[in-house]
């Protein structure tokens, strides 16, 4: 079969499929683009040449907004199917290199295609081009390398038939996947090959469950049943196998508290009698402190990363054991835990039937309650009415207006508000990147999350900071009709790295959004948000946020709330995060500081 490069691509992409359970999807949903000189006349040629494929076209404003919605795509499709993006050489490229990062660092796969210089080097150097001195087939493409996880050039038409089932494999690996780049030369884009006709058959790539050995569910088993406070922590490997019913069961079944991290909130319902709730440096007060007590912590498909573990000051018990039950290996033995390495539905399985006719004792089962019951007193006080309004209650009045709805946020202090504030009832009710922090994640991610699930509502939350970064896939969302509902908090800046900033003994500097005189800068979203062809509404009270919620709620489209708040009201934070302090400083403010984080991490703990 003759066909180009761009073309053979196209082709193949079309037909690849991923199978789980029995359940079977597009591996490569669609593909998202921008073209310039070095992809139109290939993949952009070819894409619509093969529109009979199915493989649809969504054209973005920003090429790292694209990555950001295949990321959230592929994360509500707990990472079963995801979206290619192509870019033209040279900065549409380098654009992509965040969101590769962001992909990689939460595991979640993408397909990106930048094109790269001539592979014949006739024109040379070309526009765009990067010359090394030292390296004369240096691209900026490389710049890829350290955050994908599988990265090729490919230089010759034939090169594809290896390096693309090596890519679908990393793409559909559970352990492996992350961000996976081809970077594919203008001129080979255009080549004619004379393809296998069999290498566009259908291809099945199946997503592996493995199970854990017997013996280490033993093991983990025995250290459940002796000991006295247990802990689970819900990571996001319970999210993506889809065992948020074998952790009901197993927590139900034997007593057991879980605490939630970003990407494992909503594996039990909020309301669920041990769920206690998010830990860490983002954590509240009932799952910290059953934290700092517990003698055995079982950590689910969860990295293990500072937040939780609140930079690895939380677990103070003298003789506290770790059980990892990961799919990574290298997760699995952190902490010097005993590694079962497996899919988390089928440990959390065995170990549940391991387990069979054990209990936790009933002093911890009454403390777990009143742990839990203070906690959500706590929650009520944050979020009550009166006064000005702030974060907090904005957040739990958008909640009560739309309780199904998937929530989406990335950066600045929302993260830790919603982990603790929001009330999510299911795993794919809470979606919050929180691996790379990304500015700008939040808009795009609604587009690809509207993609994955149209029968669910959306409600995007992003600060005025994020907003700023990256709105422009506002109008993409009105392009391709794809409505959701942005609530935009205006607080006046980075409040969150301000309020850091602060914390370390530092006044104002290079956060808020003041100009050269020190005065705020007055800024019209709203305005801006109609001139993008969103509806648009404005609350600077309570009364006004419901009704702005309610006519956003009966409205169609892409709507944005805008929410002007205090931003000196903060929901306080429960845990310690390591971030340090100048040690030698004329500011007596910073001095103090250094000496409240000197004792603070007296508490770390080296486990291995």
């Amino acid at each position: 079969m003759r066909l180009t490069v761009a073309q053979a691509l196209v082709r193949y992409l079309a037909v690849q499929f991923a199978e789980r359970d029995g359940q079977r999807m597009r591996l490569i949903r669609g593909v998202f683009g921008i073209f310039g000189h070095g992809n139109l006349p290939g993949l952009g040629e070819a894409l619509l040449r093969h529109k009979e494929l199915d493989l649809p076209f969504y054209r973005f404003q920003n090429e790292q907004a694209m990555v950001h919605a295949a990321m959230a795509y592929a994360k509500h499709m707990n990472r079963l199917s995801t979206f290619a993006c192509t870019s033209s050489i040279g900065p549409g490229a380098t654009n992509m290199v965040t969101g590769a990062a962001a992909a990689t660092i939460n595991r979640l796969p993408v397909l990106l295609l930048p094109a790269d210089y001539f592979a014949n080097r006739f024109p040379d150097p070309v526009l765009q081009q990067l010359e090394h001195p030292l390296d004369f087939d240096a691209s900026v493409n490389d710049a890829f390398r350290p955050v994908a996880r599988f990265f090729a050039r490919i230089t010759r038409p034939e090169q594809l038939l290896a390096a693309l089932p090596q890519a679908m494999r990393v793409l559909s690996d559970p352990v492996d996947t992350g961000a996976v780049v081809l970077a594919l030369p203008e001129d080979l884009q255009t080549e004619a090959y004379d393809w296998p006709e069999d290498f566009f058959e259908p291809k099945v790539w199946r997503v592996r469950r493995p199970p854990p050995e017997p013996e280490a569910i033993a093991l983990a088993a025995e250290m459940i049943r002796q000991a006295e406070r247990p802990l689970v922590i819900a990571g996001g490997g319970v999210r993506y196998s889809g065992a948020a019913q074998a952790l009901a069961r197993l927590a139900e079944r034997h007593g057991l508290p879980v605490a939630e991290t970003q990407a494992g909130k909503g594996s039990l319902p909020w309301d669920h009698p041990l769920n206690v709730g998010p830990l860490g440096a983002s954590g509240g007060t009932a799952a910290n402190a059953l934290a700092e007590r517990a003698d055995l912590v079982v950590a689910v498909g969860t990295r293990l990363t500072d937040f939780p573990t609140a930079s690895k000051t939380l677990f103070q018990h003298p003789r506290v054991r770790f059980v990892g039950v990961n799919i990574a290996p290298w997760d699995a033995h952190k902490m010097g835990a005993l590694a079962v390495v497996a899919d988390a539905r089928e440990a959390l399985v065995a170990l549940a039937e391991a387990l069979e006719g054990h209990g936790a004792a009933e002093p911890y089962g009454k403390e777990i309650a009143e742990a839990r019951k203070a906690w959500q007193e706590e929650l009520a006080r944050l979020t009550e009415a009166g006064g000005s309004l702030s974060q907090a209650r904005s957040i739990a009045t958008v909640n009560r207006f739309f309780p199904e709805a998937v929530v989406i946020n990335a950066a600045g202090s929302m993260p830790g508000d919603l982990l603790k504030l929001w009330r999510a009832r299911d795993p794919q009710g809470y979606h919050v990147e929180y691996g790379y922090s990304t500015m700008g994640y939040e808009i795009p991610a609604g587009l690809g999350v509207r993609l994955a699930d149209p029968s669910r509502e959306v409600v995007v939350f992003i600060g005025d900071g994020s907003y700023l970064m990256m709105n422009s896939e506002l109008v993409t969302a009105r392009a391709y009709g794809l409505p959701f509902v942005v609530v935009l908090v205006e607080n006046r800046g980075f409040q969150s790295i301000h309020g850091l900033q602060r914390s370390l003994g530092s006044p104002e500097f290079g956060n808020e959004l003041r100009d050269f005189r020190g005065e705020y800068v007055p800024v019209d979203f709203a305005a801006h948000a109609r001139a993008l062809g969103a509806a648009a509404w404005e609350a600077a009270s309570q009364e006004e946020l419901e009704r702005a919620l309610g006519e956003a709620k009966s409205a169609d489209g892409v709507r944005v709330v805008v929410v002007h708040v205090d931003p000196s009201q903060r929901v306080p934070g429960y845990g310690f995060w390591d971030v340090p302090v100048a040690e030698v400083s004329q500011v007596p403010e910073v001095t103090e500081a250094r000496k409240r984080y000197e004792e603070a991490i007296k508490r770390r703990r080296l486990l291995f």
